[in-house]
């Protein structure tokens, strides 16, 4: 590392595919969580102590339940837009499943034990929760939005009071914000609350992932009415969307946003944005609103590269944190033993003609933009149609690998 490349650093943060980023700080900790949709584990959870060098030290979510509806890939399924806060000296992660509502688990460690996933609103087209527990009156909220493939509503955030104990929603909701009343304003979503000088906050994305905005929200109460600011956007930078994500404060009070940037079959790309508060009260991102490529580093102590790891020897037959299967995994689907190596069994399938219905796939999000990929493959089964491979896997795939023939 340069002197130079010391001070500062460069976007995206995380070049691979973290979807809608939550972050909070716990003492000298910066903890992230995204989306894991349909993959197993889910919830993935990593670490960082200068918000710019981060690694996967493991999940929230060991399986998606029910079982019977996550035994086959669903990639628009299970887990949407987590969001992870710190309360009561636990951690709490409340997701959304747009066909079954709004779940939270909790631990008193990062690393767990997790409880069992609760449901807190049972509900189709439920998502994006994130929850505030107010210190300065006790209540405790929830907000979400609004999937219009399950419910025929977006655009719109809706709020709760919750119990404090963060199991369930105490009313029926009400509209809190209804961006069709905004001129302008289009797919309203991903909210983000907070409390900060007296104000109730959400920092919200809209105008869709590909070429959308983040805004701003605040109210003096948690009802409304609130009034609304784009912080942050494209401007004349070759930053798309940018989309979805959470403030965090340094122990020291610097204020930083880490959110995604859409790049197609690359995925969703995480990047650390500065952030001050202006003279008039609202909240600059960025440079002036908009996105940096390079900056300042956090004022934070200096820490040695790191990422999510992308290559894997298999130890004992065993992989990795960054390894998930497109659904929940079954026994004998992998076998552990002494020496290096991933033993994967060839699993008949009625679906073995597209990859994507296949539950069997152990996968990883693509880092980055990688020119090689490498893997040393076998084939050991016998019998015709049996194959293993290497595929890059999304609304399309494409793969390389062995097949048995007859012969």
């Amino acid at each position: 590392m340069t002197p130079e490349s010391a001070r500062t650093y460069t976007n995206p943060v995380l070049n691979a595919d973290w979807s809608d980023p939550d972050v909070v700080r716990v003492g000298d900790d910066f903890y992230l969580t995204a989306s894991s949709f349909g993959r197993v584990p889910g919830l993935p959870l990593l670490h960082s102590r200068d918000l710019v060098n981060w690694t996967l030290v493991g999940h929230a979510l060991d399986r998606l339940e029910p079982a019977h509806a996550f035994a086959t890939p669903g990639p628009d399924r299970g887990v949407w837009a987590p969001s992870l806060r710190h309360h009561a000296d636990r951690f709490w992660i409340f997701w959304g499943d747009p066909d079954q509502g709004v779940f939270q688990v909790n631990a008193p460690e990062i690393r767990g034990p997790w409880t069992a996933p609760r449901l807190v609103k049972a509900g189709k087209g439920l998502i994006d929760p994130c929850p505030l527990w107010d210190d300065e009156t006790g209540e405790a909220y929830l907000v979400h939005g609004w999937a219009r493939s399950r419910s025929g509503i977006k655009n719109r955030l809706t709020g709760h009071r919750m119990h404090p104990d963060g199991t369930e929603v105490l009313d029926e909701g009400e509209v809190i914000v209804d961006a069709d009343r905004i001129p302008g304003w289009f797919t309203l979503e991903g909210p983000k609350l907070y409390r900060h000088d007296g104000w109730f906050w959400i920092l919200a994305p809209a105008g869709s992932v590909e070429t959308g905005w983040q805004g701003a929200f605040r109210s003096r109460g948690f009802f409304g009415p609130y009034e609304e600011r784009v912080v942050l956007e494209q401007k004349d930078t070759d930053v798309n969307g940018p989309h979805q994500g959470g403030w965090v404060r340094t122990a020291s009070g610097e204020d930083w946003f880490l959110h995604f940037q859409q790049r197609g079959a690359y995925g969703r790309v995480v990047h650390l944005q500065p952030m001050v508060w202006g003279e008039d009260g609202w909240p600059v991102l960025g440079d002036d609103g908009a996105p940096v490529t390079e900056h300042r580093r956090p004022a934070l102590p200096p820490q040695p590269p790191a990422a999510p790891a992308t290559g894997d020897d298999f130890p004992g037959g065993r992989h990795g944190r960054q390894w998930s299967w497109t659904a929940n995994p079954r026994d004998g689907w992998a076998t552990q033993h002494s020496g290096d190596g991933l033993r994967l069994a060839c699993v008949r399938s009625d679906d073995a003609h597209d990859l994507r219905r296949v539950p069997s796939v152990l996968t990883q999000r693509l880092p980055g933009e990688p020119r090689v990929v490498e893997v040393e493959l076998r084939l050991d089964s016998e019998e015709p149609g049996a194959r293993a491979g290497l595929a890059v896997l999304g609304d399309a795939y494409r793969w390389i690998g062995l097949q048995r023939d007859a012969d």
